[in-house]
C-alpha cells in the first residue's frame, strides 16, 4: 500500500487563504498520479478550482513525510460541468490534471484490463480527509463491489462499493485491487449515513474526446500521451539497474495471483513499456481489427473499446487458451499485429522500436515456443523490415532550413573568474557581426557576484538584443564560460523588458573559454554532416553513472555524434568538470548537458530516449540551437512532453567564428 499512498495527492483551490493542511474551503478532494506530471480525479472534485486551477499537494521525497505544493491545471473533464438542475455530477466523474512545471514524484500502475473493478472481490480505497484533530489526514477503507449501477456500455455506468465508511474529501482518491496490485478505478461518492459509496471503473477513460484532426504526435492525443508515459514509466523503473526503488512489478510478482496473464508482472511492464514507445493505433477501429484478427479474441466484448495498444494487451488476458503455448503464442502474434500496423505518424524513433520490440518477442519465443511458430515469426518480421527500409527510404526532409547562425547578428555575454577574488567575475557583452567584427556593448573588471549578474547585466544585453533582433527572428544568446560554470543557468534570467526567461524569448548556447586543439575542432565541426545526427551518452551506462572516456576513445566517435551528459548537475565536481574538459579535448563543438541534480539512483531512461528524438529531430547541426529553444518554450507552455528537458544546456561553439580576443573586447567605449 506503500507505492499507493505515496502517488496520492490533496488537490487544493489556489491562494484561497485558508491553511493548507487544514479543512478549510480550500481542500477540493483527493487524486494520484496516474504518469509523469499527470494527475487523475474527479471532475466534481477538479472543477471547483478557480478557471480549471488547483494546487497539487505531493509527496515529492520519499524519504520525508512532508509535502510540496504546485500548480496545475484541468486539461480534460467529463464532464466538464454539471448540468443545470443535476442533484450531482454525472459519471463518468474524471478529470485530468496537468502540472505546469515539472516535479519528481511516484506514479500508481494503473491496469490494462476493461471492468477490472467489476471483476475484483475486495478493493481498497484511499484518499484525503478530515481528522477529527483539525487537520487532513490520508485515510484508506477496504470495500466489497457489490454490482454496478447501468451496464458496460452505459456512459454513466457506476460501480456499487459496500464496506467501509468513505469520508468527505476521497471522492477522487484510487480504488486498489490488492489481490492483483493495480489501479483500477476512482472514488466517486459515498453513501450519506451509510459505509460505502460509488466508484468509476479506470476503463471509463477511453471515452475521453478523440481528436478531430489527423494526430501528428503522441501529445495530440491526451489518452496516449498519458497511458504511453505511465508504461514508459513503470518499464523504465522496472528494468534500470540503477534504481533501488522497490517498483510495483516487484510488489505484484509476489502475489499470490500475480497479474498480467501468461506474462507475469515484470514481462508484462518490460512489454508495455516497448509497446509506448511506438506511435498509438491509426484509429480505434484499426485496433479492433488487429485483435479480430487473433484466435479466440472477440473485441467487441470489452467496453468501452480498446483505444490503446496497452488496452488491446488487456483484451487477450479473457482468451480460453487451446493448449499451453495458445496464450503466448496470442501475445506474440499481437506484437507481430503492432509491428506491421499503419502508423498515424512517423518518428526516427519508430525504427529502434520495433527492434526493440522483435528483440522481445525473439527472445521470448526462443524461450519457450515450437520451432514451427518462431519460423512464422521470422517470416513476418522479414515483411516488416522490408516495410520499414522502404519508408526509411521515403522519410520526410525538414520542413526548412535551420537558421545559420553563422550568417547573421549575435549577442556575445563572456565571464571570466577574477583569479584574486573567490566568486567574482569580469564581465563582457557585444555584438557579433556576420563579417566576423564584434562591436563591444558593456563590460566590467570590477567583479561581480553571480547572484548580482541578472539584474547587473539587464540593460546591456536589453541594448545588445536591440541592436541585432529581427522581426519574429530573436537573436541567439551564446555564454561563453569554463567547463567548471556550464551548470550556469543564464537561460532562465528574465529581462525587464520581457518578463519571461532568456531561454524562452531566444536560443541560448553555451560557449567554451578553454578549447582543445584547433585542428581537431575545425575538422570535427567540418565534417559534421548537414543531416543524420545522433546522441551519443557518454557518462551514464546503462543508466549507471560511468567516468567519461579518455581522449583516445572519444576520438572513435562518428563525427556524426553528439555528445550527451546526463550527469553533469547544477554543482558539478572537478570529477565531472575534467569529463567535460575531455570532450572538448576531442574537438566536439556540439553537446548537450543536464544540469537537473541527479542521483545515484536516478532512473534516467526517459532522458535518454527524449534526447536522442530531439538530436534527430533537429536534423542538422545548425538546427539544434532552434531545437533546444523550442523545448523551452514547450516547458513555459506546460507541455508536459516537453518537462525532461526542463534544465537542459546546449554547449555550441562553431570554430569558424571564434570568440574575440580579451584585448580587443575590452575597447568599450
Amino acid at each position: 500500500m506503500d507505492l499507493v499512498h505515496d502517488a496520492t495527492v490533496r488537490i487544493h483551490r489556489p491562494g484561497s487563504g485558508y491553511a493548507h493542511d487544514g479543512p478549510g474551503g480550500d481542500f477540493l478532494g483527493s487524486g494520484f498520479f496516474i504518469a509523469p506530471s499527470w494527475i487523475l480525479t474527479c471532475a466534481h472534485v477538479a472543477m471547483r478550482g478557480e478557471g480549471g486551477v488547483v494546487n497539487v499537494w505531493f509527496k515529492e521525497d520519499r524519504y520525508s513525510t512532508e509535502l510540496s505544493e504546485v500548480p496545475g491545471k484541468v486539461v480534460a473533464a467529463m464532464p466538464g460541468a454539471r448540468p443545470q438542475g443535476a442533484a450531482a455530477w454525472p459519471a463518468p466523474d474524471l478529470a485530468l490534471i496537468k502540472l505546469q512545471r515539472p516535479v519528481e514524484h511516484t506514479c500508481v500502475y494503473v491496469t490494462e484490463r476493461s471492468e477490472a473493478m467489476l471483476r475484483s472481490r475486495e478493493i481498497h480505497c484511499v484518499g484525503w480527509a478530515p481528522s477529527q484533530g483539525g487537520g487532513l489526514l490520508k485515510r484508506s477503507g477496504v470495500c466489497a463491489v457489490k454490482g454496478a449501477y447501468g451496464a458496460s456500455d452505459d456512459a454513466e455506468q457506476v460501480v456499487r462499493l459496500d464496506g467501509d465508511w468513505l469520508e468527505p474529501g476521497m471522492s477522487g482518491g484510487p480504488v486498489v485491487d490488492l489481490a492483483r496490485g493495480e489501479v483500477v478505478g476512482v472514488i466517486k461518492s459515498r453513501l450519506d449515513n451509510h459505509q460505502g459509496g460509488t466508484a468509476v471503473g479506470i476503463e471509463r477513460l477511453r471515452t475521453l474526446k478523440v481528436p478531430s484532426t489527423p494526430v501528428e504526435a503522441e501529445a495530440d492525443d491526451t489518452y496516449q500521451s498519458v497511458f504511453h508515459a505511465h508504461d514508459r514509466y513503470h518499464a523504465d523503473r522496472h528494468n534500470s539497474p540503477a534504481s533501488t526503488e522497490r517498483t510495483w512489478a516487484d510488489a505484484q510478482s509476489e502475489l499470490s495471483a500475480p497479474p498480467g496473464g501468461v506474462l507475469g508482472p515484470k514481462r508484462r511492464a518490460d512489454l508495455l513499456g516497448r509497446l509506448a514507445e511506438f506511435p498509438p493505433p491509426v484509429s480505434t477501429r484499426s485496433l479492433l481489427a488487429l485483435l479480430d484478427s487473433l484466435p479466440g479474441v472477440h473485441s467487441r466484448d470489452h467496453r468501452p473499446a480498446p483505444r490503446g495498444w496497452r488496452d488491446g494487451l488487456g483484451a487477450l488476458y479473457d482468451t480460453r487458451p487451446r493448449d499451453r503455448d495458445a496464450p503466448l503464442e496470442l501475445v506474440l502474434r499481437y506484437c507481430m499485429g503492432v509491428l506491421a500496423a499503419d502508423r498515424p505518424f512517423g518518428t526516427p524513433s519508430t525504427r529502434t522500436a520495433a527492434g526493440s520490440l522483435w528483440e522481445w518477442v525473439k527472445r521470448i519465443s526462443e524461450e519457450e515456443l515450437s520451432r514451427d511458430f518462431r519460423q512464422q515469426l521470422a517470416m513476418d518480421w522479414a515483411a516488416v523490415r522490408l516495410r520499414l527500409e522502404e519508408s526509411r527510404g521515403r522519410a520526410r526532409a525538414p520542413l526548412s532550413n535551420p537558421v545559420r547562425y553563422g550568417e547573421r547578428g549575435y549577442v556575445v555575454l563572456e565571464l571570466e573568474p577574477q583569479g584574486w577574488v573567490r566568486d567574482r567575475y569580469d564581465w563582457r557583452i557585444g555584438v557579433a557581426r556576420h563579417t566576423g567584427e564584434m562591436l563591444p556593448v558593456d563590460e566590467d573588471s570590477q567583479g561581480s557576484a553571480l547572484d548580482t549578474l541578472p539584474d547587473r547585466l539587464a540593460a546591456a544585453l536589453t541594448e545588445a538584443f536591440r541592436q541585432c533582433d529581427e522581426p519574429g527572428s530573436p537573436a541567439l544568446l551564446q555564454v561563453a564560460v569554463a567547463p567548471a560554470l556550464f551548470g550556469l543557468e543564464v537561460d532562465r534570467w528574465e529581462l525587464p523588458s520581457d518578463g519571461q526567461p532568456l531561454g524562452v524569448v531566444r536560443p541560448v548556447v553555451l560557449r567554451s573559454s578553454y578549447h582543445g586543439p584547433a585542428d581537431e575542432r575545425l575538422a570535427r565541426w567540418n565534417a559534421m554532416p548537414d543531416a543524420g545526427m545522433w546522441a551519443e551518452v557518454v557518462d551514464c551506462d546503462n543508466e549507471l553513472r560511468v567516468r567519461v572516456p579518455e581522449v583516445a576513445h572519444l576520438r572513435t566517435l562518428p563525427h556524426e555524434s553528439v555528445p550527451v551528459l546526463c550527469r553533469y548537475g547544477s554543482r558539478p565536481d572537478p570529477e565531472i568538470t575534467a569529463g567535460v574538459v575531455r570532450v572538448l579535448d576531442t574537438g566536439f563543438g556540439v553537446a548537450l548537458l543536464q544540469r537537473r541534480p541527479t542521483e545515484t539512483d536516478t532512473v534516467c531512461k526517459e532522458f535518454h530516449r527524449r534526447a536522442a528524438e530531439a538530436v534527430s529531430d533537429a536534423h542538422a547541426r545548425d538546427g539544434l540551437p532552434l531545437k533546444v529553444h523550442e523545448l523551452r518554450k514547450g516547458v513555459r507552455a506546460e507541455r508536459t512532453e516537453t518537462y525532461w528537458s526542463d534544465g537542459v544546456a546546449l554547449y555550441w561553439d562553431d570554430p569558424h567564428h571564434p570568440l574575440p580576443g580579451s584585448d580587443e573586447f575590452l575597447e568599450a567605449p
